[in-house]
């Protein structure tokens, strides 16, 4: 019988919490369930008024996997489904989460969670840029670390300030709070900065996904900042081996960084960091922080 839980007074079904989710290190889906909650402040502070992307691996990151933007079937009805434009002639609906019992039933369904750089209010003006740092083999996150920086410094100059957290899998994304802009203006701006640090950091960097060109290489991802384009959410378990974690990191830690396995956090790093950091990536929400393009 599948266990009835009442969180916040809502009653869930939460189904198969003793099977092992990344066998690896032998992580159930329990441990899943209350990992999520430990993280559920920060992380429906990122999640709060954005539609939400899954990407769904119910078997592990050895099984199957699989996207999905609509609602999945049996969407309680309490949880908010908002409608969102898909191309210039669609529309459809995706689920946005606003409270502990829906972050819960959601991770019920073994998730990473991606969104936007937009709020389900102003569809395609975004409140935040990305910048996805990539390494190709043999380069790690010690190379991306290096052109953080570069970057952190470039923003700087055009009166925008960085924040950074890792991706969960081998990289680093740079998140810029802004002013409400449309998503074409930030990705046209995006791009240039990509094309910029290439030509700046003596081949270190590409700025073009072609896999040929990628090999001891960073690639600078802009195309996360078109509006149909998702990242995944700080603090998002990722479908990887082992439970690692879209984790926010500081300056201090990229500025030291001398080994890939530094900056690998998995889920049972996170409550510590957040008793020692806070969440820092809170200056996102801070409107006095967000800069404009140039």
């Amino acid at each position: 019988m599948t266990p009835i839980t009442e969180v916040e007074g809502r009653r869930l079904a939460l189904s198969n919490l003793e099977k092992v989710i990344y066998p690896a290190t032998g992580t159930t889906k329990g441990e899943v369930l209350h990992y999520y909650a430990l993280t559920a402040d920060p992380l429906l502070a990122h999640l709060k008024d954005r539609p939400l992307s899954f990407l769904r691996y119910p078997d592990g990151p050895d099984g199957q996997r699989f996207f999905t933007k609509n609602p999945p079937p049996g969407t309680p009805s309490w949880v908010r489904v908002a409608e969102v434009p898909r191309s210039s002639r669609e529309k459809g609906e995706q689920v946005v989460l606003a409270d502990l019992p829906g972050l819960v039933w959601a991770a019920n369904l073994v998730v990473e969670f991606h969104t936007p750089q937009w709020r389900v209010e102003e569809p395609a003006r975004a409140d935040r840029m990305v910048l996805d740092l990539d390494p190709g083999d043999p380069a790690t996150v010690v190379e991306c670390c290096e052109v953080a920086l570069w970057l952190r410094e470039r923003l700087a100059a055009d009166g925008l300030e960085a924040h950074a957290k890792t991706s969960g899998a081998k990289g680093l994304h740079l998140l810029v709070p802004l002013e409400p802009t449309p998503s074409d203006e930030v990705s046209a701006y995006a791009k240039s900065l990509a094309v910029e640090a290439e030509a700046e950091l003596g081949g270190l960097v590409v700025h073009r996904m072609a896999r040929a060109l990628r090999p001891g290489k960073v690639f600078v991802d802009h195309s996360q900042n078109a509006a149909a384009k998702t990242t995944a959410t700080p603090y998002t378990l990722r479908a990887r081996p082992e439970p690692t974690v879209s984790a926010p990191v500081t300056w201090q830690e990229i500025e030291a960084c001398g080994s890939p396995s530094e900056l690998v956090f998995r889920m049972g790093d996170i409550a510590g960091r957040l008793e020692r950091h806070g969440d820092l990536l809170a200056p996102l929400f801070d409107p006095e922080r967000a800069g404009s393009l140039p």
